[in-house]
């Protein structure tokens, strides 16, 4: 038979003789552990260990049908002895003519009941009623105490009781991780009578798991989490590190839901210097948010035609400028469009308008869109998406997850949020947007960027629009409530474009700011349409262009 099933015997067949309750002539079999078996008619008596329950020693039984029959015997190479094999009643047989290691399941009163088998090679099946089975070894202990051990597998849970010398509940999972919650939730009665509750699962990614799916349906304040240096209890007690394995044991930490933080344990997270913030180019805006910051959202909100996506780019820039790596998404423009607008920025003129009055094609100097070129688009701190018209959600977010991770992006601009859920088939902007607004926040915590998004307004109520001049307002954000409550800064530009004077002069406006809470009106900025330029202006000069002088223009 293979080694790895039955190992070396302590137990060794005797002889056969007849059987008292079926009458076969010479099917039972007498071991030397006092174990006896009718290989006729099933009936089985255990060697003479009693449970740790004070119960009776065990006695004969007869075992349903279907299932393996087996002897105790020590397991030397897991380090497992006669009398733990004997106690948790576990087996070495034959299966289908193949040498088997057997754990026997029972009810929580030890009636058999079903059996997992495990074959050479790891194969494992299960035969019997396992389903209705208990945790294995629950039948061996009393209902409640002052601890139990929760491990992951057989071999596992002899090896943790042998260590305990069988005076510390143990019991083990049935399916394994995967299905460990389910075991325990079938049994939660009975486990949650104990006043603490060890759980120490296999040390790996599924055991991780798992061990906080358990942990989650189990009473509040029980449990415990113990961590060992190698995979399982088995590997520990085979390794002779059973002293770890008893200090692993003691050293268990009370578990705690993923996220929450003992205050105690932020010492280090408060005393580390923040990251210094990059600066807007603008002071108005300085002076309510002291600059933009990773790992946050920033919305810009404005009506249709105000501005919202040069006053992005302007931010672009300047974020170029003060040597942060930046990518953009600008979906209702070309990547030629987004890139002029950049270049303009730096040659303080509109490179987009390439034609002149009579239409023909503007000739700029070479020299000149070479360094406005250089400056920005080959600093090597610009990453633009190319589209394609495409604005699929995943893909989009994955576009974004590689300009972080794999290009470094410390700053991402999406111009704009409507446009990505407009072609998505049920509708639900509101829906669609919560969902996306939620995936955007998550994401930008994960990659430790900055988020500059770009979002429309809803008409406000009244006949005076976004157009004219409305002001801005946290209730005006098109779509979704989820806009306001997950950006931290949201900033509203504000102009009237029918005003003749001052037709393009903008109001900046913060309309949320979760950093230091100032909000209100944040500077006021000029468009030129020579220069292409958004500048910030004073209240002085303002007051000038409201009142329709040209003493302005030159002063300014």
């Amino acid at each position: 038979m293979n080694e790895d099933i039955l190992e070396e015997t302590e137990s060794t067949l005797l002889h056969k003789t007849s059987c008292s309750d079926c009458g076969s002539s010479d099917a039972r079999a007498i071991y030397s552990d006092g174990g006896e078996h009718c290989y006729s008619c099933g009936a089985h008596v255990h060697s003479g260990s009693t449970n740790n329950s004070g119960g009776e020693p065990n006695v004969k039984a007869v075992l349903p049908e279907g299932l393996a029959e087996g002897a105790h015997q020590a397991l030397p190479k897991r380090k497992l002895t006669l009398e733990t094999c004997r106690f948790w009643d576990y087996q070495v047989g034959e299966w289908n003519g193949n040498a088997a290691q057997i754990a026997n399941y029972k009810t929580a009163k030890g009636k058999p009941i079903g059996q997992k088998i495990r074959t050479a090679g790891k194969h494992f099946c299960t035969t019997g009623n396992f389903k209705q089975a208990a945790l294995y070894g629950q039948w061996l202990w009393r209902d409640g105490g002052k601890a139990l051990t929760i491990v992951e597998g057989e071999i596992d849970a002899l090896s943790m009781s042998q260590a305990f010398q069988h005076k510390w509940p143990v019991v083990s999972l049935k399916g394994g991780a995967q299905g460990g919650a389910a075991d325990v939730k079938a049994q939660l009665e009975w486990v949650s009578k104990f006043d603490s509750i060890v759980l120490m699962l296999d040390n790996d990614a599924v055991g991780r798991e798992a061990t906080e799916a358990i942990a989650a349906i189990l009473p509040v304040g029980k449990v415990k989490v113990a961590t060992l240096p190698l995979k399982d209890a088995g590997e520990m007690l085979e390794a002779g590190r059973t002293a770890e394995l008893i200090d692993a044991f003691w050293s268990a930490k009370t578990w705690k839901p993923d996220g929450i933080v003992m205050g105690e344990d932020l010492w280090d997270v408060v005393n580390a210097p923040d990251e210094a913030s990059v600066p807007y180019p603008y002071s108005g805006l300085n002076e309510k948010l002291k600059g933009i910051r990773r790992g946050e959202i920033v919305t810009l909100c404005a009506g249709s035609g105000m501005g919202k996506s040069q006053l992005a780019r302007e931010i672009s820039h300047h974020l170029v400028q003060q040597g942060e790596t930046i990518g953009i998404l600008a979906l209702e423009e070309s990547v030629k469009r987004t890139a002029l607008g950049l270049m303009s920025l730096h040659a303080n003129l509109p490179l987009h308008d390439t034609l002149d009055e009579s239409g023909k094609p503007k000739e700029y100097p070479q020299a000149m869109l070479k360094d406005a070129f250089d400056a920005t688009l080959g600093s090597g701190k610009v990453r633009i998406y190319d589209h394609f018209g495409s604005t699929d959600v995943e893909n989009l977010l994955a576009k974004i997850r590689y300009m972080a991770k794999g290009m470094d992006c410390s700053f991402i601009i999406l111009d704009h949020i409507s446009i990505v859920v407009s072609g998505i088939g049920d509708g639900d902007e509101r829906r669609l947007i919560d969902n996306l607004m939620t995936r955007l926040r998550t994401l930008t915590e994960e990659l430790g960027c900055g988020m500059i998004l770009i979002t429309h307004l809803k008409r406000p109520s009244g006949d005076k629009g976004h157009e004219d001049g409305a002001v801005t307002s946290l209730s005006h954000l098109r779509g979704s409530a989820a806009i306001a409550q997950l950006s931290d800064t949201v900033i509203g530009l504000e102009r009237d474009q029918q005003a003749e004077a001052t037709a393009n002069v903008a109001q900046l406006r913060v309309l949320k700011n979760r950093w230091l809470g100032n909000t209100g009106a944040a500077g006021t900025l000029l468009y030129s349409a020579e220069t292409g330029r958004m500048t910030e202006i004073s209240e002085q000069e303002k007051a000038i262009l409201v009142a329709g002088t040209t003493a302005f223009e030159e002063d300014f």
